[in-house]
């Protein structure tokens, strides 16, 4: 696994878990697949910048602010 891809899985799952969703609930937000919330949330996943948008969208982020947190945890 590569730290950007834990650095992104981990912000993600923060989020998440801030906003009291399950991955089911997430995915359904950003259509995506569920158990593909829970690779990207493993670091096992190199996700698309689409993707990301998409679940950024769900969570209510921006992507620059998404990837601005991202930078911090370095």
């Amino acid at each position: 696994m590569t730290k950007i891809k834990a650095l992104i899985g981990l912000k993600i799952k923060e989020l998440r878990q801030k906003e009291s969703l399950s991955q089911e609930k997430l995915a359904e937000l950003a259509n995506i697949d569920r158990t593909y919330i829970h690779d990207i949330e493993k670091g096992s996943r190199n996700i698309s910048v689409s993707v990301l948008e998409k679940l950024c969208s769900a969570l209510k982020i921006k992507l620059s602010d998404f990837f601005n947190q991202i930078e911090s945890h370095e």
